[in-house]
């Protein structure tokens, strides 16, 4: 990769305050002009700089990661598009296979030589003035020079006096005009830039986007200024001052980057070129006409607004049907290709078809690129297997000879840690289910927050990549792109509705009788907790007197409830989101879950819909039945607010349909794989923890299971980790357990006082005490999904009969979110009742209030009464 750098200092934004968000300096489209920006990376908002890295492909950004300390989440913002990251020294060896990509911070002074630091430096401000002067000697570059506020002209001074990058804070970045602590953009591209004419004009190359030249032309400070702020082609005309490209001709320029050339004797612009094109002739550019690609590209979006009479293309823009079957022909003819001429010709053909089909998107040949520099960035390699059909059309197996699939079983292998073979299914010749073991008194602070980090989930880049054009397709295309989804997915190609209504036929609600009588001695203990929960009454309160606020509950009329399916069938989930809906007056209550591939749905939750009153159950999973319940089709009716577990998918499509404004819908929480932490003390049944462990562990790979062992002998955590691995051994899902394992840790303490504090800064989501005089911890806990007391309390009880609901915060939301309850399914409104001597008392502080915002009406609504009642002395 290429280190140099587009502009003489690199805009830095804040990611708490809104990613390259306007305020007081450049605008967000201005900071889209510098095509550069530096970033600030923390644990908390990894996820805002992964969304506008996935948003903003073309935009160079540069990441300061030294407060992140999972190495993994570095390569996922490496993996999202980050042009550099600036590391700690210490990181340096975890990221060594990204070397040109990776920039060590410096903060102190050492032996500099450039073959030690091949891509540059990032210096601290503290340090800078030390090094700067050695690491220019060396001839380190670049060298990116952080800056402080208190100290920060001084700083950018010192950046240009040893050729360094300043990065500075946008909100102190202007166009034109700068007042102190300021820095004029234009000023400083200007202050760099060479030039050898008398009046300081720079030659400007004038490109389109995919860097085709159009012309030549100069700049001034003056004409760069007047460009970044109109957003257009502005230049300097050696005769006539400033030019603004297409102010008589109509052929105007929209501004996209600007940038210097490695010696900065050389301004360039990339415009996109409106109307016949840059040059005054007749023709595109001032070097002739376009050709190949971009000839073909112009060629094709005139052909899309005004075809000649009999154009073929035309023909291909309005029957899709033979446009994707020519693209589908040319591909097999260029496989078949054999000679270099062969290949080409057939090539041609193929890029024609498929340039058709993206200029009738709307896709641009700028817009394919964009896509083709972002996968070049990534690092998370796929493994590339072809799919489906054609991997059979050509032989390719796709399937193990136990019938599981390569995905399924590699997900395995990736977390297991001892690599599987047939004849040795839980890796026994290599080793023992065993957690990873931390003594708390001699592991630091951040050795214990690392042990404590969560499995890695996918990127959100990655995630949203998948979800985006599922919740789409279901949003336009309704019960069709739902059926396709549920066929492809789940195998259900019989099934021909989307959708199973009530009343819900008797056949599909056959089960054993001690199945009914497990299913309805947990609906009604689920049913009595939550019923207990309901207000008795309105909340009323008189404020002042004549004042009477109040507050009453309503349940959310239209709710949806997902069910997951996948590893394991969970009729408890039905129960758990299904009763207290039921419960707290829910009008129409709608359950998704995936059917199994005959397209049926397994009889344990159609009879829970059966007994909650459900209205339906829309039979798919994952994002396209989050999408369903959200905008509704034409069979799925669409709710207000949806609940209910899932997997990474199913919570990325929460998220997304509760932030757009055209769904109208909530969800109950953000979600993440299951987790458990148990507490044990000496008085502890080794064989009861190792079992509450393991009933986790099960879950998935992705699980993640935590011993907190206060003041435990050796002796007595043998004891634990030898029923951990022989009960392990006794499960069928034994490989899950296994990978599960991998990531999941004991922590040795001394007292419960620090067990607790570690606890509740991990936030689990389900908290077990296996403790002596367990009901008195309970005060302590401040951070749980749910909490299960003394050693006669399972997590099973809690996951199905006991009462409490088992839909829980995960992932550490447990210190923001609470677990599913009645009142998840009803809101609050609030009603104020005054009399006339309430005005009155009240009057006089809402008119001055209003007076102090300036809001007019606001004042004149009280006022008017006031003077009404005066008038008639009341």
């Amino acid at each position: 990769m290429d280190t140099t750098l587009p502009l003489p200092f690199l805009p830095s934004v804040d990611l708490g305050k809104g990613a390259t968000e306007s305020e007081n300096g450049l605008t967000r489209k201005q900071l889209s002009y510098l095509g550069c920006v530096h970033f600030a990376a923390t644990s908390q908002n990894v996820d805002t700089l992964l969304q506008f890295l996935q948003r903003h492909v073309s935009i160079e950004a540069y990441v300061d990661v030294t407060e992140i300390e999972s190495a993994e989440d570095i390569v996922t913002i490496l993996d999202a598009g980050a042009r550099n990251v600036f590391v700690k020294p210490s990181q340096l060896n975890a990221l060594s296979r990204f070397e040109e990509r990776v920039v060590p911070v410096i903060e102190a002074q050492g032996a500099f030589s450039a073959a030690k630091y091949p891509n540059g430096v990032y210096l601290t401000p503290g340090s800078a003035k030390d090094i700067l002067g050695n690491l220019k000697d060396a001839k380190v570059s670049p060298i990116f020079l952080a800056t402080s506020a208190e100290d920060l002209e001084s700083t950018v001074k010192l950046a240009a006096e040893h050729s360094a990058i300043p990065i500075i804070p946008a909100t102190n970045l202007v166009v034109g005009t700068s007042s102190k602590g300021q820095f004029s953009v234009d000023v400083l591209i200007e202050s760099s830039w060479t030039s050898d004419r008398s009046d300081k004009l720079i030659p400007t190359v004038v490109t389109d986007e995919r860097g085709i030249a159009l012309g030549l032309v100069y700049s001034s400070r003056e004409s760069l200024a007047e460009s970044i702020k109109t957003g257009t082609g502005v230049y300097q005309s050696r005769k006539r001052g400033l030019w603004y490209k297409g102010a008589t001709s109509g052929d105007t320029q929209e501004l996209v980057r600007i940038s210097l050339d490695c010696d900065q004797d050389c301004l360039k612009f990339v415009v996109r070129q409106n109307g016949r094109g840059f040059c005054h002739l007749p023709q595109s550019t001032c070097f002739g006409g376009l050709r190949g690609l971009a000839k073909l590209e112009k060629t094709l979006v005139s052909r899309k607004t005004s075809a000649p009479e009999g154009s073929y293309t035309a023909r291909l823009f309005s029957d899709k049907k033979l446009l994707r079957a020519k693209i589908m022909e040319e591909a097999e003819e260029i496989c078949d290709a054999k000679t270099k001429g062969e290949v080409a010709f057939e090539a041609a053909d193929l890029i024609y078809f498929a340039l058709t089909k993206a200029v009738s998107a709307g896709v641009s040949i700028a817009d394919i690129e964009r896509n083709l520099d972002a996968k070049s960035v990534k690092v998370k390699r796929r493994q590339g297997d072809a799919k489906g059909q054609w991997a059979a059309k050509e032989g390719i197996p796709i399937r193990s000879t136990n019938g599981t699939s390569n995905e399924a079983k590699e997900t395995v292998k990736e977390a297991a840690s001892v690599p599987e073979a047939p004849e040795d299914p839980a890796g026994l010749k290599n080793g023992r289910i065993t957690m990873k073991r931390y003594n708390a008194a001699t592991t630091s602070p951040e050795d214990l927050k690392a042990a404590l980090q969560r499995p890695s989930q996918r990127s959100t880049e990655m995630i949203m990549g998948i979800v985006n054009p599922i919740i789409k397709a279901v949003r336009e295309g309704g019960d069709k792109a739902l059926l396709s989804y549920t066929h492809k997915f789940e195998k259900a190609t019989s099934l021909t509705s989307p959708v199973l209504k009530a009343p819900f036929p008797q056949s599909l609600m056959n089960l054993p009788s001690e199945t009914i009588a497990a299913i309805d001695t947990s609906f009604e203990n689920i049913r009595k907790f939550h019923a207990a929960q309901k207000e008795d009454k309105p909340l009323q309160v008189e404020t002042m007197p004549g004042i009477i606020c109040s507050r009453f509950a309503r349940p959310i009329e239209r709710v949806g409830l997902y069910v997951p399916g996948g590893t394991a069938v969970l009729p408890s989930t039905a129960l758990m989101l299904g009763v207290p809906a039921m419960v707290a007056g829910c009008k129409t209550i709608v359950l998704a879950s995936p059917p199994r591939a005959d397209g049926s749905i397994t009889p344990e939750i159609v009879y829970v819909a059966h007994k909650v009153g459900a209205e339906s159950i829309v039979l798919a999973g994952g994002a396209q039945a989050v999408a369903a319940m959200a905008y509704g089709t034409e069979s799925v009716s669409k709710v207000n607010k949806i609940l209910g577990p899932g997997n990474q998918f199913v919570t990325a499509a929460k998220m997304y349909v509760s932030n757009d404004t055209n769904a109208g819908v909530s969800i109950d929480m953000p979600a993440g794989p299951s987790e458990v932490l148990v507490i044990a003390d000496k008085d502890a049944n080794p064989a009861f923890v190792a079992s509450d462990l393991l009933s986790q562990a099960e879950h998935g790979v992705d699980s993640q299971v935590i011993l907190i062992a206060v003041d435990l002998s050796e002796k007595q955590l043998q004891a634990i980790e030898d029923e951990l691995h022989a009960q392990a051994m006794a499960l069928p899902r034994v490989d899950i357990v296994r990978g599960a394992i991998e990531h999941s840790v004991t922590l040795v303490v001394n007292d419960i006082e620090e067990a607790m504090k570690l606890s509740n800064e991990y936030a689990p989501e389900h908290l077990i005490l296996q403790i002596k005089e367990a009901e008195k911890v309970v005060d302590m806990v401040r951070n749980a999904g749910s909490v299960f007391i003394g050693e006669w309390t399972p997590e099973s009880v809690g996951d199905y009969s006991a009462g409490v609901n088992h839909s829980l915060p995960t992932y550490g939301y447990a210190k923001q979110y609470s677990g599913v309850n009645l009142g998840s399914f009803t809101k609050h409104i609030t009603s104020s009742n005054l009399t006339p001597q309430g005005l009155r008392n009240v009057g006089g502080a809402v008119m001055q209030l209003a007076k102090v915002e300036e809001l007019e009406a606001h004042r004149r609504a009280v006022g008017i009464r006031l003077a009404w009642m005066d008038e008639r002395k009341l």
